[in-house]
This record gives structure tokens, C-alpha cells and sequence, in this order.
């Protein structure tokens, strides 16, 4: 079956000595992973390999076919190209990491018209936007909502936070956080990614967040492993 769709770059590992395999996520058919043959060897064929960099937006035609694993593109074309993502260290870090966590965690094969429209408008604001300071933690506390995970603010004046349960609380446990970790956290529960905050944080800041940002994903998510990519990104924004 022949499928236009849009579809999001998040993944691609090289494959032989020329080939290319992309994994997308597709408006269409949630993950897909493609295969592109000699995408390393010919500078004269019309699939690129700077088509493939990570989180790139592309409108597709492919053929899919229920029972292989590797689909083949036959058209594809740039749909919004960005202006600052590849280009801005900052920024192409950040694709660096979040395309990182994409591709660990999505793994259906289905629609999810709402999940492919966040991952769009988010990427195309952060393309347009100066301060990045904390678009991933925001992006990622964002995420849970499509994700099934979202945390329960309801009790937030409660003094404990319950990572593993995520839900305000009472009394003390294990994975809860509490006093100033609460409070650096607590701005980013339910939040959109495009809210400014009111409050700058420094980098020992920043980097706690994320962390407990991280460490709730690990605990909500069997698949979820400890980003490579995030050494790097520390690296950077410090």
C-alpha cells in the first residue's frame, strides 16, 4: 500500500557500508522504519541523507507492507524547514537528546493524530523561539500527557510529590521529592511547553530538574533507559 503522510525523523543508523535505515514517526502509522539504499554512496540520487537529520518535518510517500519491518520511501520532500534547529548548537543538542528519547519510547504502529500534532507544534516553535534554557524539560513534562503518564496536580499545595505515583501527597516515601526540589519541579507539572517561566534557573538547577524529570520517565516507562546524549547536553548548556 502506497501512504502520503507527514513523518518526523527519530532515528537513522547507517546500514552496510551505503545504506541508510530511518525510523519515523508518521501521521499516518505511528513508527515506521525505512531503508534507503546507497543513500551514502550517491550525491545524485533524490533521497538525501540531509533529509534524515534527527527531527526533521517531511511530507512522504511510501510503501508500507504489513509484514515487513523496513519499508521503502518513494518520495520525499522537506515539509517545514527549519531555521535554527540544525544550525544553533543549543538547539541541535536538544534534537540530539529528545530524538533520543522518541525513538526509545515510541514503538507503536498505530495513529496518534493528537501525539503527532504536539511533537510537530513544539518543534516548530522551538525553531522560531530565542530562549531554550528549559524547552526539554517543558517538552518532556508535556509529553506525559500523550504519553498515558501525565502527573496528577490536583493536591499541590500537599508537601511531597510521588514520582512513582505521580501525585501530591502527605507524608514522606520512597521517590518523593519535597522542600526545594519540589519547588524547582513543582512550575513544571501540567504546564505548557510555551509558557515562560517566571523564575531563571542556574545550571545546577537545570540539571537537577531534568534529572527528576528522567528519574519519573524511568519510573513510568518499562522501556526507558538513561539517555547517551545527555553528557552531551549537560556539556553544552553548561
Amino acid at each position: 500500500m502506497v501512504v502520503s503522510t507527514k513523518a518526523i525523523v527519530i532515528a537513522k543508523i547507517k546500514y552496510n557500508d551505503n545504506d541508510l535505515i530511518v525510523k519515523c514517526y508518521t501521521a499516518s502509522s505511528g513508527v515506521k522504519s525505512y531503508i534507503i539504499k546507497n543513500a551514502l554512496k550517491s550525491k545524485k540520487g533524490k533521497l538525501k541523507p540531509a533529509y534524515f537529520q534527527l527531527l526533521t518535518l517531511l511530507d512522504i510517500e511510501a510503501e508500507h507492507k504489513d509484514n515487513r519491518s523496513l519499508h521503502y520511501f518513494k518520495e520525499v520532500r522537506l515539509y517545514k524547514p527549519y531555521e535554527s534547529l540544525h544550525t544553533n548548537v543549543f538547539k541541535s543538542t536538544v534534537l540530539l537528546f529528545l530524538a533520543e528519547i522518541l525513538a526509545m519510547i515510541l514503538n507503536e504502529e498505530e495513529v496518534n493524530v493528537p501525539l503527532f500534532d504536539y511533537l510537530e507544534t513544539t518543534l516548530l516553535w522551538f525553531d522560531t523561539v530565542d530562549q531554550t534554557a528549559t524547552f526539554h524539560q517543558q517538552f518532556l513534562m508535556g509529553l506525559t500527557k500523550f504519553l498515558g503518564i501525565n502527573p496528577d496536580t490536583t493536591d499541590n499545595a500537599l508537601p511531597y510529590f510521588n514520582l512513582e505515583d505521580g501525585r501530591f501527597q502527605h507524608h514522606n516515601g520512597n521517590h518523593c521529592v519535597t522542600g526545594s526540589k519540589l519547588e524547582l519541579l513543582k512550575p513544571f507539572l501540567g504546564t505548557n511547553f510555551d509558557t515562560t517561566m517566571d523564575k531563571e534557573l542556574n545550571s545546577s538547577q537545570k540539571h537537577e530538574l531534568l534529572n527528576m524529570i528522567l528519574d519519573y520517565f524511568k519510573l513510568h516507562l518499562h522501556a526507558f533507559k538513561h539517555p547517551k546524549s545527555l553528557t552531551v547536553l549537560n556539556q553544552v548548556y553548561n
